[in-house]
């Protein structure tokens, strides 16, 4: 299948869709190796950690430039592939492709985009049916988001989510036992794990999302304390410098979509882990605009809010 597998990811590195059938047989092998890997993927560093890209494929190009393309280097993403850029289809369906061409090489994780009812309003849905004329892509590809794991640990010392905590997990065994094969449920630890945000507060707090949690410095040193592990990275949540350490560095957002939405002139990070897990954060800017080709029918402004 290699050489197959090979002419897709050429077609989606110029941000040139698949054939349907294609996608329909990609989302079918991508479940065979996803389905066999754990709630808590584990991972080995090196590793490069990346937040959301937002289906913003040509600043995922600029990622990759600064990062190595795959299977140069080990990648690690953590969730928010798609809604609200322009090329959430060739942005999932790239990381998919890479995913069953290099099982060993990426890690995907969900983050509370992967989901059915978030997608019908933020611009996935609407863009399969645009580029395909049905909603046949769109369900393949909610199939595949249900067997995305929901973390992933490096090295057994840096704990990588894409929301937060949860008031209902103290341990990370207890994300292990999780039923993860379905669409993100409304509350639970779950949905915490997709939809939580770290902010400077003691204990637990309402979040402003209306799903997950608000969690304090002292909750995520307790975490961290119990499971014997240096760092929490996550993503989630926009950090106009790229990244945003708190905390005492105990945690850390990476944020990967530059200029987000087009609009909000920001730069964007990766976070590179070495052998030794040592940091080193690179930070980068979104492609040239003459790259960038905005489609001709922008969505409304409201729609990116």
């Amino acid at each position: 299948m290699p050489s197959d597998l090979d002419n897709q990811i050429a077609q989606l590195l110029r941000c040139e869709p698949i054939s349907e059938a294609q996608v329909k047989q990609l989302c079918l092998k991508a479940r065979e190796i996803l389905i066999e890997e754990g709630n808590v993927q584990v991972v080995d560093a090196p590793v490069t950690l990346c937040g959301d890209i937002h289906g913003q494929f040509w600043d995922m190009m600029e990622l990759f430039k600064l990062g190595g393309f795959c299977p140069d280097t080990n990648y690690l993403f953590m969730g928010d592939f798609v809604d609200r850029g322009y090329y959430s289809v060739e942005t999932f369906l790239l990381l998919l492709a890479y995913k069953v061409r290099y099982p060993d090489r990426i890690t995907l994780i969900r983050g509370n985009h992967e989901s059915r009812q978030i997608t019908q309003v933020y611009g996935f849905y609407d863009e399969c049916q645009r580029k395909y004329g049905s909603a046949n892509v769109w369900r393949y590809c909610c199939e595949v988001f249900d067997y995305l794991a929901l973390a992933a640990i490096v090295d057994g010392r840096v704990f990588c989510v894409h929301g937060g905590l949860s008031p209902n997990l103290s341990a990370i065994d207890q994300i292990r036992v999780i039923d993860r094969k379905q669409e993100v449920p409304h509350d639970g630890p779950m949905c915490d794990l997709l939809w939580s945000d770290p902010d400077d507060i003691q204990g637990w707090g309402l979040s402003p999302r209306g799903a997950g949690f608000l969690f304090g410095g002292d909750i995520t040193k307790s975490f961290a304390h119990n499971n014997a592990i240096d760092l929490i990275a996550r993503a989630h949540q926009l950090a106009m410098e790229g990244f945003k350490l708190m905390f005492d560095q105990s945690l850390v957002t990476v944020w990967s979509a530059p200029n987000y939405c087009y609009r909000c002139g920001n730069v964007a990070s990766i976070l590179e882990l070495d052998e030794h897990l040592g940091q080193e954060y690179k930070v980068f800017r979104h492609a040239p605009s003459d790259v960038r080709s905005v489609p001709a029918k922008r969505p409304p402004a409201e729609y990116f809010l």
